[in-house]
């Protein structure tokens, strides 16, 4: 059975399966077959009106001789005749591009800082110490103050608690070499 050719039955009738209209993809119907995204139903069909030629065809009568009358259907106006008024004039105006600046003074980014404590202190602070500090140089250059100070606050308490850790980690370490050598140093008998 030809899907192009279903009819819909009554609910009541009883009828054989019969498959959807729509067998072929979208891309293999014929152009404006379907309705664009939004709108309710396919356009009109073309409409050849009496004494116009059908489109891609010349006009009979008027071989020969140039006509630079309106489109399909459109109605020339006769001589002498103004164009109906516009309903107001339009203008564009340009587009602007707002550009921001660097800031005159910016704010510090603890980029060293960043580095050293992320090489130095504590690895996993000194990366997000790191990942604040070049953002608060980017706001810089994008001459975005508040958030500057904010990214250089966050850089700054990362970074001291990073070095706080690493300075801890140190002593806890040269504290226990001491006491393990001196232990060592004692268990021999000196």
């Amino acid at each position: 059975m030809d899907p192009e050719k279903a009819v819909m039955a009554n609910p009541g009738e009883k009828t054989p399966m019969m498959q959807p209209p729509m067998m072929q993809p979208p891309m293999m119907q014929p152009p404006m077959a379907q309705p664009y995204m939004g709108q309710t139903s396919a356009p009109p069909p073309y409409n050849v009106q009496q004494g116009q030629p059908e489109p891609g065809q010349a006009h009979p009568q008027m071989y020969g001789h140039q006509s630079y009358g309106g489109g399909y259907g459109a109605q020339p106006y006769p001589a002498g005749q103004q164009y109906p008024a516009q309903p107001g004039v339009y203008t564009v105006q340009p587009a602007v591009y707002m550009t921001q600046t660097p800031l005159a003074n910016p704010v510090n980014d603890y980029m060293g800082y960043s580095i050293f404590t992320l090489i130095c202190c504590c690895l996993p602070l000194g990366i997000a110490a790191l990942i604040h500090s070049i953002s608060a140089r980017d706001a810089n250059l994008r001459g975005n103050q508040a958030e500057a100070k904010r990214n250089s606050k966050t850089a700054k308490t990362l970074n001291h608690i990073a070095l706080g850790i690493g300075l801890s980690f140190i002593i806890i370490m040269i504290i226990c070499v001491v006491v393990v050598y001196s232990m060592a140093y004692s268990w021999s008998g000196h």
